[in-house]
């Protein structure tokens, strides 16, 4: 390897990406076109960072199989930042398991850590610890000591364990201080964020307001009964009753949990349930069937009972009774919520990371479009999605994944 390409390595592993352009920007060889890739991503420039690293892939000889897997692995990771998640995972564990076999196990275990990137963007928490769990932090440069605190701490707030993810993302940030590169500590900064903002909506007493992730952890460890609209389940110490396939009846547990401690109309039930304007005697039928169904669910819970002018939820184990509602109440709350990013999404990705079909984001995104609540550029295939972040509130609590119990 020669001068040049050593200097701008060392450039790009110290963040200074125009470095690395000033010394390989004009060489076409399979290093510099390696690493002009690397560092174009790092700007941004996806679609040039992806067509660089490919010819690079391709001019690297069949002995170079080393090199070879790295251009993936870097590929990959352009893939999970523009959230093409329909890139092969394939191609990125034959690279891994490559590095491996020859004894490169930094960028193995960088490899590694974009697959668990992966798999908790997409909600497959139980795989992307099981993933992480192969790992052993403590031989990794301080950037992948701290790329691996993140993953650690990006489970443990899904999880909702708020002092884990605390300790893990102080000890990425001492990782990443000891880096010196300043993308990844404004990455643990970031993501520290998550922890000091509102995350859920508490509504209890007919009264709501505006709770941390913390908060939510109190909440769920209390043993009262949370009515979680977040998740789409009813819960109470560990026991969890999803009713995430049963919309009509999650609507009726979450509007009877407002009311709590009182009771609600029938005629009110029929409009939060069925989106009624008005109840007919075919609805008021439908709404018992409903109810019926609903007592059966939760019957280790609570219980559902008629009241003389509708129906009133109590619970069998504690007194109270709360709604955690997400911090934004949209339809499509999930679809915002990875939106809320602010990377850019094609309707694919967000299919595979929402957990619903294609058409029905398709849906979700014009709806949001004619409330311009998102934006679109591009045609076809490379049409990509954006909304505004959030401001002032974490969208944790919006994306997929299952509660501590689970």
């Amino acid at each position: 390897m020669d001068s040049l390409i050593t200097a701008a390595a060392r450039a790009l592993a110290a963040g200074d990406l125009l470095g690395v352009l000033k010394r390989v920007g004009l060489r076409d060889d399979a290093p510099a076109l390696a690493l002009r890739g690397i560092a174009m991503a790092q700007l941004g420039d996806f679609a040039r960072a992806k067509a660089l690293l490919q010819s690079a892939a391709r001019a690297f000889g069949p002995r170079e199989a080393v090199a070879r897997a790295r251009c993936v692995v870097a590929e990959a990771e352009i893939a999970l930042v523009s959230r093409d998640l329909g890139w092969p995972p394939k191609a990125l564990d034959v690279a891994r398991a490559t590095l491996e076999e020859h004894g490169d196990w930094v960028n193995a275990a960088h490899a590694r850590h974009l697959e668990v990137r992966r798999l908790l963007l997409i909600g497959r928490l139980d795989e992307a610890e099981h993933a992480l769990a192969a790992l052993d932090p403590a031989p990794f440069p301080p950037a992948s000591r701290a790329a691996y605190e993140l993953a650690v701490a990006g489970i443990a707030m899904r999880r909702i364990r708020v002092k884990a993810a605390r300790a893990a993302l102080a000890r990425a940030e001492r990782a990443a201080r000891q880096a010196g590169i300043p993308a990844l500590m404004a990455e643990v900064e970031s993501a520290s964020l998550v922890l000091n903002t509102p995350a859920a909506r508490l509504i209890e007493h007919g009264k709501e307001q505006f709770i941390r992730l913390e908060e939510v952890e109190a909440v769920l460890e209390s043993g009262t009964l949370v009515v979680d609209a977040c998740r789409h389940v009813v819960r109470s110490d560990d026991t969890v009753v999803s009713l995430a396939r049963r919309p009509v009846l999650f609507a009726l547990a979450r509007a009877l949990g407002e009311a709590w401690p009182g009771d609600l109309s029938r005629d009110a039930l029929v409009k939060r349930a069925f989106r009624a304007k008005h109840a007919d005697e075919s609805h008021r039928a439908r709404l018992r069937v409903e109810i019926g169904r609903l007592r059966a669910e939760l019957r280790s819970l609570a219980s559902v009972s008629a009241t003389a002018r509708g129906f009133a939820l109590a619970s069998r184990r504690a007194g109270e009774v709360v709604v955690l509602a997400p911090p934004v109440d949209d339809q499509h709350a999930a679809v915002i919520a990875f939106l809320a990013d602010g990377q850019s999404w094609s309707s694919s990705a967000l299919a595979l990371a929402v957990g619903a079909s294609p058409r029905t984001v398709q849906r979700a995104l014009e709806s949001l479009a004619i409330a311009g609540k998102a934006q679109s550029y591009g045609r076809g295939r490379a049409r990509r999605w954006m909304t505004a972040p959030v401001l002032g509130f974490t969208t944790t609590l919006l994306l997929p994944g299952p509660l501590p119990s689970d």
